[in-house]
């Protein structure tokens, strides 16, 4: 909190694909819609992709070297429920050691598919949280769209 009032990053879609669908093309191919070159990396010159293990204490990981898999680590997954719930641990360059956030994405079913719901709080723990926040807020419902772009694309043969 600052000044009495919780920071927090939100962001939502709905897409067109039922629960278990929309984790797996969220988990699986974090890769294909997260946008390279673009302002949502640590290192957007050396970024090549991004993967999430498929597990809790699974790595977060913005991939520098296709061969090994390896990059910098975003974070660790906290909470692993496919077809309902993701969580993770968030730092960015910058930040100082040992500095986290914490995310937390819900799937829930919804008339044409699936609410997908992101909350991005702990901003607090970190130096200048509402400008973090703010930044943040507007970058998840960007990212978010991707998502749904790319899983309109990709819901035809599911």
């Amino acid at each position: 909190m600052t000044g009495g009032v919780p920071v927090v990053a939100t962001a939502e879609v709905v897409v067109g694909a039922g629960p278990e669908d929309a984790f797996a093309i969220f988990t699986d191919e974090v890769g294909l819609w997260w946008r390279t070159g673009t302002r949502y990396w640590n290192d957007p010159e050396r970024g090549l992709s991004v993967r999430i293990e498929p597990h809790v204490g699974g790595r977060f990981v913005e991939v520098q070297d296709l061969e090994s898999g390896e990059g910098f680590e975003v974070g660790r997954v906290t909470a692993w429920e496919p077809g309902r719930r993701l969580a993770l641990t968030w730092t960015q360059v910058g930040w100082p050691d040992g500095a986290t956030t914490d995310v937390e994405i819900r799937f829930e079913p919804c008339e044409g598919g699936t609410r997908v719901r992101l909350e991005h709080t702990g901003f607090e723990r970190v130096p200048d949280a509402e400008a973090f926040a703010g930044g943040y807020d507007a970058g998840w419902k960007e990212l978010l769209g991707w998502f749904a772009e790319h899983t309109t694309k990709e819901n035809g043969g599911r």
